[in-house]
């Protein structure tokens, strides 16, 4: 089985990345495992896979071992370009959200447009096997499906995913923790993300 570093602090993503992965021959390992204070890089980029490839990047300078780091993008009908929370979901107008702000903030916002928005994530991922071997991916395959972010919390709360109890799946109109996903149906995300990681194990045989 292979050790990968999972870049994060959030417990919640690294669970999530855990359960994804899990049909893999892989083992996830969090920061909070190697025993080692690293301070957290500043997200300089201007889309989600410019920020992993900064996160990856500088925690492999420090650790040098195989790791690889994830970033998000949040994108709302409704707003125009420079409206956008992109990949500063969690920063806006310079000032650091925690989960009940958010949770506040973008109730309010879907308020304004209407009540609710449609939105979609897209992520991008980093992959840092050495020096010189790094793999990345930016796609549809690995961003969510469009849903709608509403005005009203779902009473359910994950810390780490606050905008979860304000997402609502598109065709049924359920709260995604109210909507009970179809038997053999991992969703496009995690699809994605497993084949990107089965491509770099193909790799190494």
């Amino acid at each position: 089985m292979v050790d990968f570093i999972y870049a994060t602090s959030n417990v919640a993503k690294l669970r999530s990345m855990r359960e994804v992965l899990a049909p893999l021959d892989i083992n996830i390992i969090g920061l909070q495992d190697t025993s080692i204070s690293i301070p957290e890089p500043q997200e300089t980029g201007s889309t989600p896979l410019e920020n992993a490839r900064i996160k990856a990047k500088a925690y492999y300078e420090v650790l040098k071992r195989p790791l690889f780091s994830c970033d998000s993008g949040l994108y709302l009908g409704g707003l125009d370009e420079s409206e956008q929370p992109g990949v500063h979901i969690r920063s806006i107008g310079g000032k650091y959200m925690n989960d009940d702000e958010m949770v506040i903030y973008y109730s309010n916002l879907a308020r304004k447009l209407g009540g609710k928005a449609t939105a979609r994530y897209m992520n991008g991922i980093c992959l840092v096997l050495g020096d010189e071997e790094v793999y990345e991916h930016f796609g549809n395959d690995i961003s969510g499906n469009p849903f709608l972010i509403v005005d009203t919390p779902h009473p359910k709360r994950v810390e780490g995913f606050p905008l979860d109890c304000l997402s609502v799946h598109i065709e049924s109109g359920e709260y995604y923790y109210d909507y009970e996903r179809p038997n053999g149906d991992m969703g496009i995300v995690f699809s994605g993300f497993q084949k990107f990681f089965q491509k770099i194990q193909e790799k190494w045989e």
